[in-house]
């Protein structure tokens, strides 16, 4: 078990949404929206709106919710991932995606907590949903992703997997 990561300036950011002001750990940090000392107290649940996959890059939503991942806010990220997935439809191929987002990062949060059952059984879960997308899918890099949640999980790396997007130059216009 590791702790919650600390934020590394040398580590992507993809959005330029703030992090909240602390990570949430159930039973250690005060619930974000239910206690009044929350750094989400008395905001609604987050709805972003739905996006073409191949116009991810457009969504801030999608990038703060990996940026959010990254830095190991893995139930803020869960809460903007579980909003677009929503947004998307449960049974499209991007809801799928995003589903298998939220498991892992349920997974690290478990893992985090000691309930490694828990975190082992929705890191398996994450990873069946990632082998059903495109090796590259919504600008991550899905094969590399899953093997490094593969390899924490069994042990075999010692930091939780980073979400990488491959940012490649959009195509000029059409003249």
């Amino acid at each position: 078990m590791t702790a919650p990561l600390p934020p590394d300036p040398s580590w992507p950011r993809y959005s330029t949404r703030p992090f909240p002001s602390y990570r949430f750990l159930p039973g250690r940090t005060p619930h974000p929206r239910r206690d009044p000392s929350g750094h989400s107290y008395g905001q609604s649940e987050p709805h972003p709106p739905a996006f073409a996959a191949d116009l991810w890059r457009q969504s801030e939503s999608y990038l703060h919710g990996i940026d959010l991942y990254n830095y190991g806010y893995w139930w803020e990220c869960h809460e903007i991932f579980e909003g677009l997935w929503h947004a998307m439809g449960h049974r499209t191929q991007q809801g799928q995606f995003l589903q298998a987002l939220i498991q892992v990062a349920a997974a690290n949060l478990k893992w985090l907590l000691g309930a490694l059952g828990p975190a082992g059984t929705l890191s398996q879960s994450g990873l069946e949903k990632l082998r059903k997308v495109p090796p590259v899918y919504m600008g991550v890099n899905v094969a590399v992703f899953a093997d490094d949640v593969r390899r924490y999980f069994d042990g075999s790396r010692q930091k939780p997997a980073l979400i990488r997007l491959i940012i490649r130059p959009e195509a000029p216009p059409l003249p």
